[in-house]
């Protein structure tokens, strides 16, 4: 153990040499960007020491790969592991070169250092552009990460570069992730982390363009940011002003004002949808640019159907509809009936996306039903089947395959006979390529009802997908028997 301590080994192709002195305590070691901190002290091959850590009685930090020292301090260093203490052979083309460092260090010098790395804090580039660094100031258990429909809970401190605070919360915020609330930046770095662990963000103000859509058909630009992180929801009253703009600047609709503004009911489709959609992620007081793709929609004054429009939009203020766990029961089941009545008229129209928040919205009113007598729970059982069942029809419409697979899967929990939801699972099951899955459903489905149509069907479809699988496996078999030989 001691010699291979002792060993010297080479690092790259350029002549980076280490030698280690004591080994580390651990088998990582630090990535690019990574701030670490080091005790040194250096000399040139042959000399004296020129500078020392340890003389200071000071740690010295950097942040790795980033140019803050001598490329044979960057490639060295990033071998090395907490607690290691080696001495770097370090080349001139690797040091300070031609031109040295006069008066310490000559022209063409190999640099000798000694070096002990003590510690880091890992940042993380998240975005690939600077645009969210995350540096990690305590880490978390295991290594699962959250991901999209998760739900989390957070606590947060948010400030401005010159130390100004600008929101916090220490009981903590819960929210699904998904759709970019509290606010894009955080939702991306909550994805990287693990239960407990505590970070320090650096946001760009240009993360806040957010793509409300996730296609870039609607964009939103904050121009002044709003107060904390509560925003509108499906029911809310928003008191709006904006100014609506063709692609040429010529201002095509223009509604409310600051001190008359719009009252508008959110996702009642009493705006152009991509508007309404962006006005619901926007927070108290955020001004925003929205850009729209029109995409043949019926715009006034529009020409081109697949023009952009600019919104120029001020979120004033907004009132949240009551939370359904102020409402009673009876309030409750009707207001369920009344948004699966309205996601049922907004299917028949085709407008899939909006039926589908109909939907689930409906499914809320519901959710906990602990104080439902026995024939209220009846009640709320058949809604949320139909709820369920609607909702995976909408998803299986916008290619959401594996929503709708959950959708009819909670639909099997309640009704395990149920053959609208085991035909629409199936269809999922295919569309994800899960043969084996899509045959359980459609032999349960036959066992049930052997008659039925459009289980049929979908099993024709699904033989067609097994053969042209058993194909595609031959073919590569063949090919692999054909290398061999």
């Amino acid at each position: 153990m001691e010699s291979e301590a002792r060993s010297v080994k080479d690092i790259g192709p350029q002549g980076l040499r280490k030698r280690i002195l004591q080994t580390g305590r651990s088998w990582l070691t630090p990535f690019p960007g990574d701030e670490v901190q080091v005790h040194y002290s250096g000399r040139v091959e042959g000399g004296s020491y020129f500078d020392s850590s340890r003389d200071r009685g000071a740690p010295f930090w950097f942040k790795l790969g980033q140019c803050e020292v001598i490329k044979g301090w960057d490639e060295g260093v990033a071998t090395m592991k907490k607690g290691e203490r080696a001495t770097l052979i370090i080349p001139p083309d690797l040091g300070y070169g031609e031109s040295g460092l006069p008066p310490l260090i000559p022209p063409n010098s190999t640099l000798i250092y000694d070096i002990e790395l003590l510690s880091w804090n890992t940042i993380r580039d998240l975005t690939g552009d600077g645009g969210i660094l995350k540096k990690i100031m305590k880490e978390g258990e295991g290594w699962v990460n959250p991901k999209d429909g998760d739900e989390v809970l957070v606590k947060y401190e948010a400030m401005l570069e010159n130390g100004t605070q600008v929101s916090k919360c220490d009981e903590g915020l819960e929210f699904l992730l998904g759709d970019d609330f509290p606010c894009p930046a955080i939702c991306k770095a909550v994805k990287t982390m693990r239960r407990g662990e505590k970070a320090e963000l650096s946001v760009k103000f240009s993360l806040c363009v957010v793509d409300i859509t996730g296609d870039k058909k609607v964009l939103k630009k904050i121009m002044k940011a709003g107060e904390g992180f509560d925003r509108p929801n499906e029911g809310s009253i928003a008191k709006v002003a904006y100014i609506g703009r063709h692609e040429d600047g010529i201002v095509f609709e223009r509604k409310g004002s600051r001190e008359e503004p719009l009252n508008l009911v959110c996702f009642e489709e009493q705006i152009n949808e991509g508007l309404d959609r962006a006005i619901m992620t926007m927070r108290k007081g955020e001004e925003a640019l929205i850009t729209v793709r029109a995409d043949g929609q019926e715009v006034p004054g529009m020409v081109s159907a697949n023009s952009l429009l600019y919104y120029e939009v001020e979120l004033i203020d907004f009132i949240k509809e009551p939370p359904f766990w102020k409402m009673d029961n009876h309030e409750k089941l009707e207001a369920c009936e009344k948004k699966k009545y309205d996601g049922n008229m907004l299917f028949k129209a085709g407008k899939f996306w909006r039926a589908s928040k109909k939907y689930e919205k409906a499914e809320k009113y519901i959710e906990f039903d602990h104080s439902f007598t026995n024939e209220e729970k009846v009640q709320a059982n058949a809604l949320r089947i139909c709820c369920n069942l609607n909702n995976a029809a909408c998803k299986l419409k916008l290619g959401e395959y594996l929503e709708a697979s959950k959708q009819c899967t909670k639909v099997l929990q309640l009704d395990p006979s149920n053959i609208k939801a085991l035909y629409r699972r199936s269809q999922s099951y295919l569309r994800l390529s899960e043969l084996e899955k899509a045959e359980a459903d459609i032999r349960r489905a036959l066992t049930i009802v052997p008659s039925n149509r459009n289980v049929k069907l979908v099993y024709k479809e699904l033989q067609l997908k097994q053969k042209e699988y058993i194909r595609h496996q031959t073919e590569i078999f063949s090919t692999m028997l054909s290398r061999m030989g």
